[in-house]
């Protein structure tokens, strides 16, 4: 069982941000950026293109619902997108809100407080329920 698959069945703590019955969106604990969300799939599955056409479609699908209410909700240019998978054997689609370049590198973090987090994720399920 992945860490994800945990956060999913409420075994550990998260940030949540929405879900629906094959995708759980939440904020990264660790993140680039203010408002970095992972979307993963209910379902584990190790690689992104290892997903039946219909799930990976979905997931894309219901990436860009939460990428958009992100782009409302936290000020920046624009919301990049990145999967890469290799710290967690469990597909991620990771939703970084970008001002500059350095935003889109893994060597860069920012530090957020417990509130911060729940402001954030608060503001980014404001926009997906307008």
């Amino acid at each position: 069982m992945s860490i994800f698959t945990k956060i999913i069945n409420g075994e550990l703590p998260s940030y949540r941000i929405a879900e629906n019955d094959e995708f759980y969106a939440f904020l990264d604990i660790n993140p680039n950026s203010k408002g970095h969300t992972l979307v993963v799939p209910k379902k584990e599955e190790n690689k992104l293109f290892d997903l039946d056409k219909e799930t990976y479609a979905k997931l894309m699908e219901y990436s860009r619902k939460i990428a958009i209410a992100i782009e409302k909700a936290v000020p920046c240019k624009r919301v990049g997108m990145s999967v890469i998978g290799l710290e967690v054997p469990h597909v991620h689609v990771h939703l970084i809100p970008l001002n500059e370049m350095k935003d889109a590198t893994f060597n860069h973090k920012v530090n957020m407080t417990k509130e911060a987090f729940e402001e954030v994720a608060a503001k980014i399920r404001k926009e997906l329920n307008q």
